[in-house]
């Protein structure tokens, strides 16, 4: 069986990257396995006793609860959560961290320029429903666009989206749910990847296009229109004047022709789900030197799912911009607290059955892995749940740890590319931005390889550095974003991925 992978030397437990079969000796001490560990588990460097700290990344990820011998199996039967360390030391690693932006030579991409000055990597028409009842016709008025003939004629769009969701009524007229759905329906109509979009609603609802319109200070001259189904006359009159007005769209949208631009105008989406033991130390680092050189690019990483950086909160802490930066980030973590108490539940509900059989036994263990894919450089912001992104570097976005959730608060916040590490495997997409998908492990990538689009496998099976991979990563987000089609774009997936985070009682 291959060595054991010790992280940090302060470890007190080591990384199977192969399964170890009963009767093994992985560390040659202690006593021999009594049963399989599979790969990407952990066995104890040395006797822990019971109630002591047991250590990863360098970082305490739950305590013993009982004694643990060397070479023994640390998982679920004998680890579990305690406290992590709160004492924040806001800024403490921030001149370290600003050594970190690395200094490379420019690079470039092959864009749509918008009119805003924004970049765009697609070029969508949008179909964006204020209200569950306007759900159906705009996924009917997209399935009659997507079939027409006529579109094969307009080679420059990529499609019709539809992007409907089950809220939008019943809900208070304020608040943060409100707020939310705002921002998500306003970021996707406005997104570099949106050449054109059109806002359908019932005409009743409480999610008014025309007190978004005041709110974000358009002045009807953007590149979206309205309509309501109440004012057109029902469903099928609805479908086919939406049918109509996009056709009347396709020429201009197709206008816009692809051109060289700044690798500093991307926004990337930095996204996990279904994690393993070998997401820390193959995928999610491997993303982290990627998002580091878009640091040194000039653009924007976003990191986001606020529990499951719950844990790993101070690592951020240390390296934040400022103390405005700080606090944003330390209201949010007391917020979920709060949020989770509320509604009976635990930041420990995290991880999944799944990322617990992939090897990830607690929160805080899960935590340290995810927040490795922000790399190393300053945390230069963070954001409300859709909030667009307006500084360089590592932002980090308020959201749920639910992937569809997640990624439509990213895409919202104007990433134009999302970037997905998984170890499970995840049939994911999203739209109008593109997912590309890493594989932590590479018989995941053999299993999957219609859904993953990079083996970072290869850091365990052939030794390729976390570096060479973070550079690999890199090169394939430039050519995403110039146009080359991700295994999820191949696959259609996309559709079904746009969820707004719904915060607040329904009415």
């Amino acid at each position: 069986m291959a060595e054991p992978v010790v992280l940090n030397p302060q470890d007190t437990v080591a990384i199977l990257t192969a399964r170890a079969a009963a009767g093994d000796t992985p560390l040659g001490t202690g006593s021999p396995l009594e049963a399989m560990v599979p790969t990407g588990h952990k066995i104890a460097r040395r006797d822990i006793a019971e109630g002591e700290a047991i250590i990863k990344f360098g970082q305490i990820i739950g305590y013993a609860t009982a004694p643990i011998a060397a070479g023994q199996h640390v998982h679920t039967q004998n680890c579990a959560i305690g406290a992590h360390d709160q004492d924040y030391k806001a800024g403490a690693d921030l001149d370290q961290a600003r050594a970190a932006i690395p200094a490379i030579a420019p690079r470039s991409f092959s864009g749509y320029r918008r009119a805003d000055g924004s970049a765009g990597t697609r070029n969508f028409i949008a179909l964006c429903a204020t209200v569950n009842c306007s759900a159906t016709v705009v996924r009917r008025a997209a399935d009659i666009l997507n079939n027409d003939p006529l579109l094969a004629d307009y080679p420059e769009i990529d499609g019709v989206v539809a992007f409907s969701h089950g809220t939008g009524c019943g809900m208070a007229s304020e608040g943060p749910g409100w707020e939310n759905l705002q921002r998500v329906l306003w970021g996707h109509a406005t997104h570099p990847n949106v050449g054109a979009a059109i806002f359908v609603g019932l005409g009743c609802e409480m999610m008014q296009v025309a007190r978004m319109r005041q709110r974000f200070g358009a002045d009807g001259q953007e590149r979206f229109h309205g309509l309501t189904i109440q004012e057109i006359g029902g469903t099928t009159k609805t479908v086919e004047t939406i049918v109509a007005k996009v056709r009347e769209l396709l020429p201009e949208v197709n206008r816009v022709r692809r051109e060289t631009i700044p690798a500093s105008a991307l926004r990337v989406a930095l996204q996990c789900g279904g994690s393993d033991g070998m997401s820390g130390i193959t995928a999610n680092p491997a993303l982290g030197v990627a998002s580091d050189m878009l640091a040194g690019l000039g653009a924007s990483a976003v990191l986001a799912e606020t529990p499951e950086i719950y844990g790993a909160e101070q690592l951020l802490l240390r390296r934040a911009a400022d103390g405005e930066t700080a606090d944003k980030l330390i209201e949010r973590i007391r917020w979920w607290e709060r949020y989770t108490e509320m509604n009976g539940g635990s930041m420990d509900n995290n991880p999944s059955p799944g990322n617990k059989a992939g090897g990830l036994t607690t929160i805080l263990e899960k935590s340290l892995g995810a927040a490795a894919k922000g790399g190393a450089t300053p945390l230069t912001d963070v954001l409300m749940y859709g909030e667009s992104v307006t500084k360089p570097g590592l932002n980090f976005m308020d959201s749920p740890g639910y992937d569809p959730v997640s990624v439509t608060g990213q895409i919202a916040s104007g990433c134009q590319v999302v970037v997905f590490t998984t170890g499970r495997g995840s049939a994911f997409g999203s739209k109008p931005a593109p997912t590309i998908k890493l594989a932590t492990n590479s018989r995941l990538y053999e299993t999957m390889r219609d859904d993953m689009d990079i083996d970072c496998g290869e850091v365990i099976d052939k030794g390729v550095s976390v570096a060479a991979k973070g550079e690999e990563i890199l090169d394939a987000i430039l050519a995403v974003a110039s146009g080359t089609k991700t295994k999820s774009e191949a696959l259609g997936l996309g559709d079904n991925e746009f969820v707004p985070w719904q915060i607040g009682c329904v009415m």
